[in-house]
């Protein structure tokens, strides 16, 4: 195994003696901890780890090393995942009419700030080719009606799985996704929306809230689900705004909020931080990334 960084994520009943096990593991396979952090539900009686090892030196290959840890996970009923920082994740986003969260994610991609490849830019319209011409991404231009609604998400899937797509952004891409497309990418499709208290539906949302005096805006970054805008939280943020502010400000201070909410939440997913538990992700924070 080359000099790498290895993720492990493991989420497991909690039990006496889990830390020891584990980290003695590592330590007998030869790998250096760079950092080991976790939390224990009480509630749920679950523990969960995210361990990153430095690989340097060591003489085994992933098929050894994964096939050595299923000898310890087995018995201690690990749901474990493993990651060895050798690729980038490729990412598509799909929008439809709003460019700030797109424009966003493809300058911070630009920059290496996402650590990952954005194959592709998906819309139900052709607005924001541009932005994907910027940047030299290919842009596809796919219309849907309610007649062609299978067609469509056919078409998406076959890009997507042709393009070995890892990652699905929907930055703010106003289509309702059909349970057979979300359950095609579980866990692999992160949603934006605003986030209103209290919450305002339908068109028009900054007027709506302007017009009921908010003191809160913010966005929540999740996992898509079949329960449309209640998949597991990866990230939220609000701030406080006044009787002063105008549909146009709040709609500026809400996108403003959304691009860092998404882009965080995409980093998070990106670097292997986030264990899916439930409805619930747990999100550890940076570790010396």
């Amino acid at each position: 195994m080359k000099s790498q960084i290895v993720t492990f994520l493991i989420k497991c009943p909690d039990q006496k003696g889990l830390v020891a096990k584990i980290t003695s593991f590592f330590y007998e396979k030869g790998f250096n901890i760079l950092s080991c952090q976790q939390y224990v539900n009480s509630i749920e009686d679950t523990y969960f780890m995210r361990v990153r090892l430095n690989a340097e030196g060591i003489n085994l290959t992933k098929e050894q090393l994964e096939n050595s840890f299923l000898d310890l996970a087995r018995p201690l009923n690990f749901d474990w995942s493993v990651n060895y920082g050798d690729k980038k994740q490729n990412v598509a986003i799909m929008v439809s009419h709003t460019s700030h969260n797109l424009y966003d994610l493809l300058e911070r991609a630009h920059e290496g700030r996402l650590n990952c490849n954005v194959t592709m830019v998906i819309s139900n319209h052709n607005k924001l080719r541009h932005i994907a011409d910027m940047f030299n991404v290919p842009f596809y231009h796919l219309p849907i009606t309610k007649e062609t609604k299978k067609v469509q998400e056919a078409q998406v899937k076959e890009l997507l799985d042709t393009n070995k797509v890892d990652l699905v952004i929907m930055a703010r891409y106003m289509q309702i996704l059909s349970s057979d497309f979300i359950n095609h990418y579980p866990e692999r499709i992160i949603n934006i929306h605003h986030s209103f208290l209290p919450a305002f539906q339908g068109a028009n949302p900054y007027r709506k809230a302007y017009e009921r005096g908010v003191k809160l805006i913010g966005a929540t970054a999740h996992y898509a689900t079949v329960d449309l805008d209640e998949g597991p939280i990866i990230e939220q943020d609000v701030k406080p705004v006044t009787h002063e502010s105008t549909p146009t400000t709040l709609k500026i201070i809400g996108a403003d909020i959304e691009k860092l909410v998404l882009a965080k939440a995409v980093k998070n997913h990106l670097n292997q931080q986030i264990i899916v538990s439930g409805n619930r992700a747990i999100v550890f924070p940076e570790a010396g990334e």
